[in-house]
C-alpha cells in the first residue's frame, strides 16, 4: 500500500529543481544552490523608502527574466512600468497580466496559475498573506514544478507590519534600495540593492549590497570589490638566531 501511495505522489509531482542566481554570494548560502522551484517566496520592500517597493519588483523580475517561458503576473493595481522590467531582462512578450478587482482574487488567480503549469513563474501582488493562502499556493505549485513568488506590496507604511507574520513561504527576502554606484563622469551609475535573506527553510539568513540586475537579471557583487587585488600575504616575522 505505501509504495502505491509513494507511486501515486511521485506521479503528481515533479522533481524539483533550483533557479540559480549564477553568483556564488547567494548560491553557495542556499539550500538548493539557488531558489527552490515548486513552493512559494517572498519578496519585499526593506523599508519605507520610496525605492524600496519598485527595487522588490525589480528583483523579483530578475528572478522571472532568467527562467523560460510565459510568466503570469498578477496584480490588483495597474501601475506595473513594463520598459523597467524589460530593463532587467524581463521582455514585454513573456509576462501575461492578470488584473484582479482584489487581493483575493489575485490569490485565487495565482493559485490557477500554479496548479495549471503553464508559466513557468506565477507571481502575485499582494499586502496580506495568511498562513492558509500561502499553504494553497505552495501545494499548487507543488503539483506542477512552477515558481511562485508573491510580492508584498503595501498601500500605507504601517502596513509593513504585515510581512513580519508567519508564512509557509521557502524564502522571505526585503531588496532596500541604495545609492548608486559613483561614476567617473556626470550620471548615473548602475543601481545598489541591499538584499537580505530573513528566511530560509532549511538554511541560515545573510544580509548583502549587490549591484542591482542587469539586462539579463543577474545581480552582481560591487564593482570595487570584483576589481579589488587579493591583498598581499602579511610578512612574518623575523626569527632571531639562538645564542
Amino acid at each position: 500500500m505505501r509504495a502505491r501511495i509513494d507511486t501515486i505522489q511521485s506521479g503528481r509531482r515533479r522533481t524539483r529543481s533550483a533557479l540559480a542566481f549564477g553568483l556564488a554570494a547567494l548560491d553557495d548560502r542556499l539550500p538548493e544552490g539557488g531558489l527552490q522551484r515548486g513552493v512559494l517566496h517572498e519578496i519585499a520592500g526593506g523599508g519605507r523608502g520610496g525605492g524600496d517597493g519598485p527595487a522588490a519588483a525589480l528583483f523579483a523580475a530578475g528572478i522571472a527574466a532568467r527562467t523560460r517561458g510565459k510568466v503570469l503576473w498578477c496584480l490588483s493595481r495597474p501601475d506595473l512600468f513594463a520598459p523597467a522590467l524589460a530593463q532587467v531582462g524581463l521582455a514585454p512578450d513573456r509576462v501575461i497580466y492578470v488584473e484582479a478587482r482584489d487581493e483575493k482574487t489575485v490569490l485565487a488567480a495565482m493559485e490557477e496559475g500554479l496548479a495549471h503549469g503553464g508559466p513557468a513563474v506565477v507571481v502575485g501582488e499582494v499586502a496580506r498573506l495568511s498562513m492558509t493562502a500561502s499553504r494553497r499556493l505552495n501545494l499548487a505549485a507543488e503539483k506542477t514544478g512552477c515558481l511562485g513568488v508573491c510580492l508584498r506590496r503595501w498601500s500605507r507604511p504601517n502596513d509593513a507590519g504585515e510581512f513580519g507574520r508567519p508564512t509557509a513561504a521557502a524564502t522571505r527576502w526585503r531588496i532596500s534600495a541604495l545609492a548608486a554606484a559613483p561614476l567617473p563622469v556626470p550620471g548615473v551609475g548602475r543601481a545598489r540593492w541591499r538584499v537580505e535573506l530573513v528566511r530560509s527553510r532549511g538554511g541560515g539568513t545573510f544580509d548583502l549590497e549587490l549591484e542591482a540586475c542587469d539586462e539579463t537579471g543577474r545581480l552582481a557583487v560591487l564593482s570595487e570589490l570584483s576589481d579589488r587585488s587579493a591583498a598581499p600575504p602579511a610578512a612574518r616575522p623575523k626569527r632571531r638566531a639562538s645564542a
